[in-house]
């Protein structure tokens, strides 16, 4: 029997079939209720030929359409495939078939696309067939594309046994870089400047400083990838764009002194006076555009901005003509405002400009403390002794006087310096005491050891003292005839007199100062500490002791009344002097 031929006939010419001798037994017809109809079967069936009268349709047009749908799935940006009720691909366009690791005709779809056995991907590829849900996921193949899948179901259809899906693939690569991108900048942005206020306060400004030259340089080469960088702060009284941190610029450029001006400080400057970003295409057509680094052709700078004001500026550069478009702007604005956070957070805004200053004046200071303490201790000695005998010329006494006032001044003025540099300095915080009392609070600490006598200058000039020191008891009961303290701390065991002896003169000789004796690891052979004890001493500290145990002495209060003959210091507030000190008692078990 020959074989019979399918013919799709449509049902406006079935009379003219009949009459052709087209019948039933002879052909195997197909009839097509309309064009939609018949495009349809043409699609997915088999046929030999079609019938249609010329006024149903146009076939040129109806052939040139089926032709552009066909080219249209071709070219698709994105895959396409149809499924069975298996998620078994029926038929793929050429774009799937490039995202797939093996032909994906005639496989399971999850065959082709994953390496690894993703029996949970296809089980919820198939759910979403059957119960006829929309799917979407997102994976990563072998060579790190990430792609994106949707599954749209197929409404049932009598005339349509298969396929039952429409798959839709879309790589999304360049998407999902982006936001890991951006997520390890927000991260690395919240790095920039980790520690919380109490650590910070334990950091001087050049620590800060080096924190966040280390993070910045770490995350500017992992993330953002760029080998030669520049940042600058800016000092908003002068307006001049202080270096922070280069990396590859050459040295005259990164010396070069410029400002937030709109001309004649390079792309640096006009950012800076403008507040907006610039992209600089090429160099070598730009007139705002200073060379960084030799043989640069394109760079882009952006403003460093908190709470919307300029306060730096972040500058790249690049070899290569246009090598920065709108997304590297957009991670370099996104990373700018997460440094000026940082440089906020690390309060480096106004500091680290006078950090050398400080470092400066802080190294004259040490240097000059103890000389200028035995100019105190000898003038004052001499003062002492030249006061009771009456045959001493005024004038002596009072050129003493003088030596004695200017050589506080001196030390004085030093600190204030420093003070007034620093204006973001905060004192360490130590186990919540509260040392801001300590500013301006006058503090004598007499003992033979310089070692001693340093390390008083060294710890309590952090918490904003004036310290005055003296190696023997008599230098510094001479200091406490010529001048007032808020606190005294006294060794026991000086070379010229007792302990007891000298607690007692520094008592008669400063009533309203808080006494306190120090003892080396406990030892009082003379029973100095009982004896002052039963004349109203209430701070005692032994040797070697800690700087919070120090503190403490010095802040905490009395828990018990204080003895009726030693009253509690009573200073003014409006002498400019700093606040009477709280009254406290230090066992040797502290």
């Amino acid at each position: 029997m020959a074989e019979q031929h399918r013919i799709l006939i449509l049902r406006g010419v079935l009379d003219f079939a009949a009459g052709i001798g087209l019948r039933p037994e002879l052909a195997n017809l197909v009839v097509a209720d309309d064009l939609a109809d018949a495009i349809t079967r043409l699609r997915n069936e088999s046929f030999s030929l079609l019938i249609a009268h010329p006024a149903q349709l146009d076939l040129p047009h109806c052939f040139d359409r089926i032709q552009r749908d066909e080219h249209i799935l071709a070219v698709l940006g994105k895959g396409v495939a149809l499924l069975d009720a298996t998620a078994r691909v029926v038929w793929a366009n050429p774009g799937l078939e490039s995202l797939c690791r093996t032909a994906p005709t005639g496989r399971l779809l999850t065959e082709s696309l994953v390496p690894e056995d993703r029996n949970d991907l296809l089980t919820n590829i198939q759910r979403a067939i059957q119960t006829g849900e929309p799917f979407q996921c997102r994976l990563e193949s072998p060579a790190h594309v990430f792609l994106e899948l949707s599954i749209v179901p197929l409404d049932g259809t009598p005339d349509i046994a298969e396929p039952t899906a429409v798959l839709l693939c879309r790589d999304v690569t360049h998407d999902e870089l982006r936001r890991q991108k951006l997520e390890a900048l927000h991260q690395a942005g919240r790095e920039l400047a980790p520690f919380d206020p109490q650590h910070l306060a334990e950091m001087n400004v050049q620590e800060r400083v080096e924190l966040l030259k280390h993070n910045l340089r770490r995350i500017i080469h992992d993330l953002l990838c760029y080998d030669v960088i520049e940042i600058r702060k800016l000092d908003p009284k002068t307006g001049e764009l202080h270096l922070l941190l280069e990396e590859g610029m050459n040295p005259e450029a990164a010396q070069r002194v410029l400002y937030a001006r709109l001309q004649d400080n390079g792309v640096t400057g006009y950012v800076a006076s403008t507040g907006r970003s610039y992209l600089c295409p090429d160099t070598t057509t730009d007139p705002l555009y200073i060379e960084g680094v030799a043989g640069a052709r394109s760079s882009m700078t952006v403003p460093l901005l908190y709470n919307e004001e300029v306060v730096g500026t972040f500058n790249v550069e690049s070899p290569r003509p246009n090598a920065f478009g709108p997304e590297d702007l957009q991670f370099a604005e996104i990373f700018c405002r997460d440094v000026a956070q940082a440089l906020r957070t690390l309060q480096l805004l106004d500091a680290q400009q006078n950090c050398t200053v400080i470092q400066s004046i802080e190294a004259i200071n040490r240097e000059v403390a103890l000389p200028a303490d035995e100019l105190l201790a000898l003038a004052g000695s001499l003062l002492v002794q030249f006061k009771g005998n009456p045959s001493t010329d005024p004038a002596w006494i009072a050129s003493l006087q003088r030596i004695i006032t200017n050589a506080r001044l001196i030390k004085k003025s030093i600190q204030k310096v420093g003070d007034e540099i620093a204006t973001l300095h905060t004192p360490p915080t130590v186990n919540g005491l509260q040392t801001e009392l300590l500013k301006g609070a006058r503090i004598l600490v007499i003992d033979n050891e310089e070692r001693i006598r340093r390390s008083a200058h060294s710890i309590l000039e952090k918490f904003g003292c004036q310290v005055e020191t003296a190696a023997t008891a008599m230098e510094g009961i001479a200091l406490a005839d010529t001048g007032e303290y808020d606190a005294i701390i006294s060794d026991i065991r000086l070379p010229d007199l007792g302990g007891y002896e000298t607690y007692r003169r520094l008592k008669q000789a400063q009533p309203k100062s808080r006494l306190i004796l120090m003892s080396g690891f406990g030892y009082d052979s003379g029973h100095a500490i009982v004896k002052a004890r039963m004349d109203g001493l209430r701070s005692v500290i032994y040797k070697p002791f800690r700087v919070e145990q120090l503190l403490t002495a010095l802040l905490s209060p009395l828990p018990t009344a204080a003895p009726v003959n030693d009253p509690p210091a009573a200073t003014s507030e409006s002498n400019g002097k700093a606040p009477p000190l709280p009254e406290f008692c230090l066992s040797p078990e502290d």
